[in-house]
């Protein structure tokens, strides 16, 4: 180990290759201390890796989803609305579509890895400046989302905890459930994940006993009538189509844990498949359930009757009460588990951004110990506390103003960040031929791209109407135009960036951790034959060194 010493006459790069060499293949110790923050292969910050399996990504992904809310609440409204049928059917249709697009979606994560997904994915095929106005519209269009459940949250809460004589609000409520996702949002990122493992093991299966009760007791027969796809030939298809697609809204949220998962190469993209398949599954038979246990006849007029208890009066007849509580604690374990895993990806896209040196410098550095995105955590935090103190000081009603327009607004952001991903996906890959199948690149992301473009015209002419705003209302065309101005914005910032600040200008989507092929051309050596040339190079005989310069002197020596 003597020799080593004679290594600080090279350069840099010629004394690691050395030194390795030298220590049998070991990386020599150094005086430098151990960070506890992870970071990437540059020395930049990452999120904790190697920490989620494709089952957990799946529970964030299903989460994001609620399938026992969009049951007990959207699927109900939707019969007594619009008063059509052909709900399972169109439940079904919308997981398709969403199939389709996640083809080409999950395709382009085997080639980057970045938890900024959707505004990381749209830089690399559409350009920076749509990318950064993608950021900006995710990150309004999450916390949107977020924030309305906790109204939805305080509702379901205060009910429960009237029926059990406890008197109390719904700020209140939702304050406890802002706590626990607050307190969670800065522990390490699976503890989260095992907290949805077990809220959603319990909401599938009360969903699974509901239906199996309401199937087992049909009103007239095992009608399948509700299945038949001429249902999506009628003039309510379209409206129907909009309000399930938004009810799958958080499948998407699996690719903003690609840093953090293991292998994510093949986790996410078997668990974002497996994100869409389960929910479209178990909230197309439960629809069609519904319409077995009221009759096909009967369930429009049931579901105007009883509303969101419509699920709860088919089966009370046939289980004891226990399960009828049990329903509505599920169901407020539902709202909480998208509440979390909407907090997860709010923080991580800050991380994002920071990191790339979007947002400061603070929002781009994790916990040494738990490896979250503290700052992200805490302003989603701060932002979702003060928007809640608002509600409640002005009277506002939570469950319509504060769930259904933020909820419904936020769906309709992340509906403008799919089409957008679907038309990076088809550019992409156009400039990489041969990366994937044909299928992949080239047919499903096209596919996707035309069918979300009709759906995402289709919701911006009749927001308003999801919205149930009366004709001529100034907010029925308010949403569309914030998510217009705030992507405005993000090209703005971009511009002001590649303007005044270069070097993070060219780092926008481009700091994550990407796969890309090996370039072809010639061989690099491998480590062990460097590490002999070097020696070799660094051979008395071969030559003398000027030790200015760092190489050796032209001739012999």
């Amino acid at each position: 180990m003597a020799g080593i010493g004679r290594i600080q006459q090279f350069a840099p790069a010629t004394r690691a290759a050395l030194a390795r060499t030298l220590s049998g293949g070991r990386r020599p110790r150094t005086s430098e201390p151990r960070t506890s923050e992870p970071r990437t292969g540059e020395g930049r910050p990452t999120l904790a890796r190697n920490r989620l399996g494709v089952p957990s990504v799946v529970f964030f992904g299903v989460a994001g989803a609620a399938p026992l809310t969009v049951i007990l609440g959207a699927v109900s409204t939707i019969y007594a609305v619009v008063g059509s049928t052909a709900v399972p059917v169109v439940y079904f249709a919308a997981a398709a579509i969403l199939s389709v697009f996640t083809v080409g979606f999950v395709a382009m994560s085997r080639h980057i890895v970045s938890t900024g997904a959707f505004y990381t994915y749209i830089t690399h095929g559409l350009g920076r400046l749509p990318g950064m106005g993608a950021a900006f519209v995710a990150l309004v269009a999450y916390s949107l989302m977020q924030i309305g459940l906790f109204g939805l949250f305080g509702v379901i809460a205060e009910g429960i905890l009237a029926e059990l004589g406890v008197a109390t609000s719904w700020f209140v409520c939702a304050l406890v459930a802002w706590v626990a996702v607050a307190v969670l949002g800065l522990l390490k990122v699976d503890l989260s994940g095992k907290v949805l493992a077990v809220l959603l093991t319990l909401e599938f299966a009360i969903v699974v006993v509901y239906d199996l009760v309401m199937v087992a007791n049909p009103a007239d027969g095992l009608n399948v009538s509700t299945l038949n796809p001429a249902g999506l030939l009628t003039g309510e298809a379209a409206a129907m189509l909009v309000l399930a697609i938004a009810g799958f809204v958080g499948f998407e949220t699996t690719v903003v844990l690609s840093e953090e998962a293991r292998d994510p190469k093949r986790t996410i993209a078997r668990a974002t498949h497996w994100a869409v398949l389960l929910p479209g599954i178990f909230i197309g038979l439960s629809a069609w359930a519904m319409s077995v246990g009221a009759g096909v006849d009967s369930i429009v007029a049931t579901a105007k009757r009883e509303e969101t208890d419509l699920v709860f009066s088919l089966v009370s007849p046939h289980v004891p009460e226990l399960f009828i509580s049990l329903g509505y604690l599920f169901f407020l374990t539902s709202v909480f588990a998208a509440l979390l895993a909407f907090h997860a990806a709010i923080a991580r896209y800050q991380f994002a951004l920071g990191r790339e040196g979007v947002l400061p410098k603070p929002w781009g550095r994790i916990h040494p110990r738990t490896g979250a995105p503290t700052a992200g955590s805490l302003t989603q935090s701060a932002v979702a506390l003060v928007v809640l103190v608002v509600y409640a000081a002005a009277g506002i009603d939570p469950l319509v103003h504060l769930f259904a327009w933020l909820t419904t607004a936020g769906g309709f952001g992340v509906l403008i960040l799919m089409w957008g991903a679907s038309g990076a996906v088809i550019v992409f890959f156009r400039r990489r031929p041969g990366l994937e199948s044909r299928w992949r690149a080239r047919i499903a992301p096209r596919i996707a791209f035309g069918l979300l473009t009709l759906v995402l015209l289709a919701t911006a002419i009749g927001l308003g109407d999801l919205l149930q705003l009366d004709d001529g209302s100034v907010m029925a065309w308010f949403f569309q135009t914030l998510f217009l101005v705030v992507a405005g914005l993000g090209v703005a910032w971009a511009l002001h960036l590649r303007r005044n600040r270069p070097e993070v200008y060219a780092a926008i989507g481009h700091r994550g951790r990407p796969r890309r092929p090996a370039p072809r051309g010639p061989r690099t050596p491998a480590p062990r034959v460097a590490a002999r040339k070097a020696t070799a190079a660094a051979a008395p005989h071969r030559g003398t060194y000027r030790r200015k310069a760092g190489r050796p002197r032209s001739g012999r020596g």
